[in-house]
């Protein structure tokens, strides 16, 4: 080849790419109900990827969005609400309940527990330590299979985190106001704490199974309980509203949520 003519080639070859720059091609998309589907995507880069394609259209005035001319302002709305309802049906994971059943296993250690009752109220009026008492609710519902952690959630709620104040006094060692029928009817007393908590299990346990406890019945009213529910049980600690407290609204959701807060600490 010449010299004229590779200098002629060359001219050619830069005008032909000039003119590439200037007039780039469109990426390929096709309409799917009003949006944008790119092949080769996953659903949450589609999802992504839309919002970015819809945002660039609305600098050109002849672009319109469902076929209606928008501002930016509103496509950036629209954009918004493209990303936030992507992710509408995403649980709370702030919210730590490990599940809503009575039954099953921990979720907070002994020692939440223990920092959460102090933090809330230093002095718990007990006739043990709040070390111990804890212990016991983690020896106790591990015998009959009931969540010691939300067991305990439920004595704090009961008590008013041990405070006390109403019917029920420290010295009965009666954690969930067991045989409480009225403001002027004191309830159950036990000797020892070990034995008050063993029967706030029992009555759980006799909410949710059919089951006879493991241990001996110190429960006084566990046979009444039995005797009206037969061989229908209660799964989750919603199910209580209404039955273990009445109206009892919002029972169990007030004490998982004092189990969420034990699990922070």
């Amino acid at each position: 080849m010449s010299f004229g003519k590779y200098k002629q080639f060359c001219s050619c070859l830069c005008l032909i790419t000039c003119i590439s720059f200037m007039f780039p091609q469109q990426a390929s998309m096709t309409p799917s109900q009003n949006n944008y589907t790119l092949k080769g995507l996953s659903h949450h880069q589609q999802r992504e990827q839309t919002a970015v394609i819809a945002l660039e259209n609305t600098k050109n005035d002849k672009h319109t969005f469902d076929n209606k001319k928008v501002s930016h302002s509103s496509m950036s709305k629209k954009i918004a609400n493209i990303l936030k309802n992507g992710d509408k049906h995403k649980a709370n994971t702030s919210t730590n309940y490990g599940s809503y059943s009575i039954m099953g296993s921990a979720i907070a250690t002994q020692e939440q527990c223990v920092k959460y009752l102090l933090k809330n109220n230093p002095n718990p009026k007990l006739t043990v330590s709040a070390k111990e008492l804890v212990k016991y609710y983690y020896e106790e519902a591990k015998k009959e299979d009931i969540r010691p952690d939300a067991a305990f959630a439920q004595a704090l709620k009961e008590t008013g985190y041990f405070n006390y104040g109403g019917t029920v006094t420290p010295n009965q060692n009666n954690y969930c106001g067991l045989g409480t029928t009225s403001a002027t009817v004191k309830g159950a007393y036990f000797p020892t704490a070990r034995l008050g908590v063993r029967a706030h299990i029992q009555h759980l346990l006799a909410y949710t199974s059919v089951r006879p406890p493991r241990e001996n019945i110190v429960d006084p009213r566990y046979s009444l309980v039995r005797a009206a529910y037969s061989t229908s049980t209660i799964d989750t600690w919603p199910g209580l509203n209404g039955r273990w407290a009445v109206p009892g609204n919002n029972y169990g959701q007030e004490i998982l949520q004092i189990l969420d807060n034990i699990t922070k600490e």
